[in-house]
């Protein structure tokens, strides 16, 4: 009986989980298959290049792949180094500041983004009265980024502090290294992993953003003196007036590849640096 039980449990958490996969990736799986037909989805399928040949054509979706991608990279790099030292600095910090610096980093988390948005164009208004020049901007945009980023970063990076051994760090003091050289050798080689999914987590929140970008955004990068189009506003912005694009499934898939891609090579990252770990120890004894 209890086997029976057993295998029945293994047999529905079986079926939940690829449930839950079929719900998550059949809309995608139906999006990509359409990319290669400009027929409206449920109509019959006719195989064509023509929605790629398009979104090649169209300087508008240019446009606003360049700028979303600008902006993605500035913020994770930007993001990613502010989070990481700060991580270090709070794990290093007294307890009572420690914790009153974790709190600060959590509350942008479970903020609304909505709020966040509101907060900074008010900040940003305020700050154009006192000194006359601030005004809506890349700058203003990275800024309202990286306020949504970093906590994230922060996230990511911790865990992997709190798995470092401390009598590394200090072994490299001893053995002739400065606190720059034992931080660099040492403190960084062990935390990669954190560095480079906050990193990831960075760029896929900056690509996602609507809410931050709507409200902050302002003439620059690839719009010259317009206003900065990312993917997601030039999408809701088509979308009040027209259909979507059929142009626009065959980006979706683009955009869906290059994520698979890059999630993919760190996950073989992680794994290779794992055998190699096994390995050194299995040398060792």
């Amino acid at each position: 009986m209890v086997n029976k039980a057993s295998l029945w449990k293994r047999i529905l958490a079986q079926c939940y989980i690829w449930i839950l996969l079929l719900l998550m990736y059949l809309p995608v799986l139906v999006l990509i298959i359409y990319s290669f037909s400009t027929a409206s989805l449920g109509q019959p399928i006719e195989f064509t290049w023509e929605n790629y040949a398009n979104l090649f054509k169209s300087r508008e979706i240019q446009i606003a792949v360049g700028n979303t991608l600008i902006l993605a990279l500035v913020t994770a790099v930007l993001a990613t180094i502010i989070g990481t030292l700060g991580a270090i600095g709070v794990y290093e910090s007294r307890p009572w500041i420690k914790k009153t610096l974790e709190f600060t980093t959590q509350v942008p988390v479970v903020n609304p983004e909505i709020v966040i948005a509101l907060s900074l164009i008010v900040m940003f208004v305020f700050l154009g009265g006192i000194f006359g020049g601030v005004k809506l901007s890349f700058w203003t945009l990275l800024a309202g980024h990286l306020v949504l980023t970093v906590p994230f970063v922060y996230l990511s990076v911790k865990p992997k502090l709190m798995q470092l051994d401390p009598a590394l760090y200090e072994a490299a003091l001893d053995l002739g290294c400065t606190p720059r050289q034992a931080l660099w050798k040492v403190t960084f080689p062990e935390i990669l992993p954190g560095i480079l999914s906050g990193f990831l987590m960075a760029v896929t929140l900056s690509l996602d953003d609507f809410i931050v970008t709507a409200f902050t955004r302002g003439p620059g990068l690839l719009s010259g003196t317009s206003s900065i189009q990312t993917i997601s506003t030039y999408v809701e912005g088509i979308i009040k007036r027209h259909p979507l694009p059929t142009d626009l499934r065959a980006l979706t898939t683009f955009i869906f590849l290059a994520v698979v891609i890059l999630v993919g090579s760190f996950m073989a990252y992680q794994n290779i640096k794992a055998r190699n770990g096994k390995r050194r120890k299995g040398r060792k004894y």
